[in-house]
Protein backbone atom coordinates (compact mmCIF):
# COMPACT_ATOMS: atom_id res chain seq x y z
CA UNK A 1 0.00 0.00 0.00
CA UNK A 2 1.42 3.27 -0.79
CA UNK A 3 1.58 5.71 2.14
CA UNK A 4 -0.35 8.29 2.09
CA UNK A 5 1.50 11.94 1.44
CA UNK A 6 1.10 15.13 3.70
CA UNK A 7 -1.34 17.40 2.88
CA UNK A 8 0.17 20.81 5.35
CA UNK A 9 -2.49 22.42 4.02
CA UNK A 10 -5.46 19.91 5.28
CA UNK A 11 -3.05 19.70 8.58
CA UNK A 12 -3.31 23.37 9.26
CA UNK A 13 -7.22 23.40 8.48
CA UNK A 14 -7.75 20.09 10.90
CA UNK A 15 -5.37 21.66 13.89
CA UNK A 16 -7.01 25.27 13.94
CA UNK A 17 -10.33 23.51 13.58
CA UNK A 18 -9.32 20.61 17.07
CA UNK A 19 -8.13 23.49 18.79
CA UNK A 20 -11.44 25.57 18.29
CA UNK A 21 -13.79 22.99 18.28
CA UNK A 22 -12.42 21.58 21.56
CA UNK A 23 -12.35 24.79 23.28
CA UNK A 24 -15.64 26.25 22.09
CA UNK A 25 -18.10 23.35 20.80
CA UNK A 26 -18.57 22.10 17.13
CA UNK A 27 -21.73 24.10 16.76
CA UNK A 28 -20.34 27.12 18.10
CA UNK A 29 -17.23 27.24 15.99
CA UNK A 30 -17.88 28.17 12.45
CA UNK A 31 -16.49 27.95 9.22
CA UNK A 32 -14.58 31.21 9.07
CA UNK A 33 -13.67 30.76 12.08
CA UNK A 34 -11.43 27.97 11.55
CA UNK A 35 -10.45 29.78 7.80
CA UNK A 36 -9.09 32.48 9.76
CA UNK A 37 -7.50 30.20 12.87
CA UNK A 38 -5.59 28.55 9.36
CA UNK A 39 -4.85 31.97 7.55
CA UNK A 40 -6.19 30.88 4.53
CA UNK A 41 -9.16 31.04 2.59
CA UNK A 42 -12.78 29.77 2.14
CA UNK A 43 -11.59 28.57 -1.42
CA UNK A 44 -9.09 26.40 -0.21
CA UNK A 45 -10.99 25.31 2.50
CA UNK A 46 -13.38 23.80 0.39
CA UNK A 47 -10.57 22.29 -1.85
CA UNK A 48 -10.05 20.24 1.56
CA UNK A 49 -13.21 19.82 3.05
CA UNK A 50 -16.57 19.43 1.26
CA UNK A 51 -18.58 20.26 4.16
CA UNK A 52 -18.20 21.63 8.32
CA UNK A 53 -19.69 18.36 8.80
CA UNK A 54 -16.68 16.54 6.74
CA UNK A 55 -14.36 18.55 8.94
CA UNK A 56 -15.88 17.65 12.12
CA UNK A 57 -15.59 14.03 11.26
CA UNK A 58 -11.93 14.45 10.66
CA UNK A 59 -11.71 16.07 13.78
CA UNK A 60 -13.09 13.33 15.67
CA UNK A 61 -11.23 11.02 13.42
CA UNK A 62 -8.02 12.13 14.94
CA UNK A 63 -8.74 12.76 18.34
CA UNK A 64 -9.81 9.24 17.87
CA UNK A 65 -6.46 8.14 16.19
CA UNK A 66 -4.30 9.51 19.28
CA UNK A 67 -6.89 7.58 21.99
CA UNK A 68 -6.54 4.18 20.33
CA UNK A 69 -2.80 5.08 19.97
CA UNK A 70 -2.34 5.35 23.71
CA UNK A 71 -4.61 2.31 24.96
CA UNK A 72 -3.22 0.08 21.72
CA UNK A 73 0.26 1.19 23.60
CA UNK A 74 -1.15 0.89 27.22
CA UNK A 75 -2.35 -3.11 26.68
CA UNK A 76 0.53 -3.97 24.57
CA UNK A 77 3.11 -2.51 27.34
CA UNK A 78 0.76 -4.42 30.14
CA UNK A 79 1.27 -8.05 27.84
CA UNK A 80 -1.63 -9.56 29.97
CA UNK A 81 -0.81 -8.21 33.03
CA UNK A 82 -4.68 -6.93 33.93
CA UNK A 83 -3.79 -4.21 36.50
CA UNK A 84 -0.62 -3.19 34.99
CA UNK A 85 -2.73 -2.07 31.78
CA UNK A 86 -5.51 -0.18 34.35
CA UNK A 87 -2.69 2.09 36.03
CA UNK A 88 -1.33 2.64 32.45
CA UNK A 89 -5.03 3.77 31.11
CA UNK A 90 -5.53 5.75 34.87
CA UNK A 91 -2.04 7.21 34.34
CA UNK A 92 -3.18 8.22 30.47
CA UNK A 93 -6.41 9.56 32.26
CA UNK A 94 -4.67 11.67 34.74
CA UNK A 95 -2.53 13.23 32.29
CA UNK A 96 -5.65 14.38 30.30
CA UNK A 97 -7.69 15.43 32.65
CA UNK A 98 -5.12 17.57 34.10
CA UNK A 99 -3.96 19.14 31.06
CA UNK A 100 -4.59 23.35 30.68
CA UNK A 101 -7.79 23.81 28.59
CA UNK A 102 -9.57 20.01 29.50
CA UNK A 103 -13.20 19.95 28.65
CA UNK A 104 -13.74 16.34 28.87
CA UNK A 105 -14.34 13.82 26.56
CA UNK A 106 -14.19 15.05 22.83
CA UNK A 107 -16.64 12.24 21.88
CA UNK A 108 -19.52 12.78 24.75
CA UNK A 109 -19.15 16.81 23.95
CA UNK A 110 -19.94 15.88 20.40
CA UNK A 111 -23.09 13.44 20.72
CA UNK A 112 -24.30 15.77 22.85
CA UNK A 113 -23.84 18.27 20.33
CA UNK A 114 -25.34 15.88 17.38
CA UNK A 115 -28.09 13.46 18.92
CA UNK A 116 -29.56 12.23 15.27
CA UNK A 117 -27.62 8.87 15.25
CA UNK A 118 -27.83 8.82 11.31
CA UNK A 119 -25.52 12.00 11.20
CA UNK A 120 -21.63 11.87 9.83
CA UNK A 121 -21.29 13.11 13.16
CA UNK A 122 -22.36 10.84 16.38
CA UNK A 123 -21.49 7.91 13.95
CA UNK A 124 -18.30 8.92 14.07
CA UNK A 125 -18.59 8.84 17.57
CA UNK A 126 -20.66 5.79 18.20
CA UNK A 127 -17.80 4.20 15.63
CA UNK A 128 -14.93 5.14 18.37
CA UNK A 129 -17.08 4.24 21.29
CA UNK A 130 -17.44 0.56 19.75
CA UNK A 131 -13.68 0.12 19.15
CA UNK A 132 -12.98 1.41 22.94
CA UNK A 133 -15.56 -0.85 24.47
CA UNK A 134 -13.50 -4.07 22.29
CA UNK A 135 -10.25 -2.58 23.58
CA UNK A 136 -11.34 -2.96 26.87
CA UNK A 137 -12.89 -6.40 26.18
CA UNK A 138 -9.49 -7.24 25.06
CA UNK A 139 -7.61 -5.77 27.85
CA UNK A 140 -9.89 -8.32 30.73
CA UNK A 141 -9.30 -10.82 28.32
CA UNK A 142 -6.32 -12.74 30.28
CA UNK A 143 -8.76 -12.68 33.20
CA UNK A 144 -11.44 -15.11 31.40
CA UNK A 145 -14.58 -15.91 32.43
CA UNK A 146 -18.13 -15.14 30.60
CA UNK A 147 -18.86 -11.86 31.50
CA UNK A 148 -16.20 -10.47 29.64
CA UNK A 149 -18.77 -7.96 27.87
CA UNK A 150 -20.12 -6.65 30.68
CA UNK A 151 -16.73 -6.07 32.35
CA UNK A 152 -16.60 -4.13 29.34
CA UNK A 153 -19.38 -2.20 29.49
CA UNK A 154 -18.58 -1.26 33.16
CA UNK A 155 -15.27 -0.01 31.68
CA UNK A 156 -16.59 2.17 29.59
CA UNK A 157 -19.13 3.45 32.49
CA UNK A 158 -15.68 4.57 34.03
CA UNK A 159 -14.35 5.65 31.77
CA UNK A 160 -16.75 8.10 30.90
CA UNK A 161 -16.96 9.10 34.15
CA UNK A 162 -13.65 10.03 34.63
CA UNK A 163 -13.64 12.65 31.74
CA UNK A 164 -17.16 14.09 33.38
CA UNK A 165 -15.47 14.53 36.35
CA UNK A 166 -12.09 15.56 34.97
CA UNK A 167 -13.85 18.38 33.87
CA UNK A 168 -16.59 19.14 36.86
CA UNK A 169 -14.94 18.19 39.81
CA UNK A 170 -10.88 17.66 40.93
CA UNK A 171 -8.39 16.58 37.78
CA UNK A 172 -5.92 15.34 40.12
CA UNK A 173 -8.04 12.79 41.77
CA UNK A 174 -9.45 11.03 38.29
CA UNK A 175 -6.69 9.24 37.88
CA UNK A 176 -6.74 7.26 41.00
CA UNK A 177 -10.35 7.06 41.71
CA UNK A 178 -10.62 5.47 37.82
CA UNK A 179 -7.80 2.74 38.70
CA UNK A 180 -9.29 1.50 42.30
CA UNK A 181 -12.71 1.68 40.43
CA UNK A 182 -11.57 -0.58 37.64
CA UNK A 183 -9.44 -2.53 39.76
CA UNK A 184 -13.25 -3.51 41.65
CA UNK A 185 -15.00 -4.35 38.58
CA UNK A 186 -12.17 -5.88 37.51
CA UNK A 187 -11.09 -7.96 40.29
CA UNK A 188 -7.42 -7.16 39.07
CA UNK A 189 -5.18 -6.60 41.86
CA UNK A 190 -2.61 -4.35 42.77
CA UNK A 191 0.07 -7.18 43.01
CA UNK A 192 -1.14 -7.95 39.02
CA UNK A 193 -3.77 -11.02 37.95
CA UNK A 194 -6.86 -11.35 39.89
CA UNK A 195 -8.56 -11.38 43.15
CA UNK A 196 -11.08 -13.37 41.32
CA UNK A 197 -13.38 -13.84 38.18
CA UNK A 198 -13.94 -10.87 35.92
CA UNK A 199 -17.49 -9.76 37.40
CA UNK A 200 -19.63 -6.63 36.43
CA UNK A 201 -20.21 -4.26 39.16
CA UNK A 202 -22.93 -5.39 41.93
CA UNK A 203 -22.21 -9.18 41.34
Amino acid sequence: MIPRMANPMRERLLGAATELFYAHGLRAVSVDKVIDGAATTKVTFYRHFRSKDELIVAYLEHRAALEREGVDAAIARGNGDVDATLELIAEQVGIMACAPGFRGCPFINAAAEYPDPDSPVRQAVDAHRRWCRGAFERLVAPLGGRASGDVADDLMLLRDGAMVAGYLDEPAAVAGSFLRSSRAVTGATATGGASGPARPVGQ
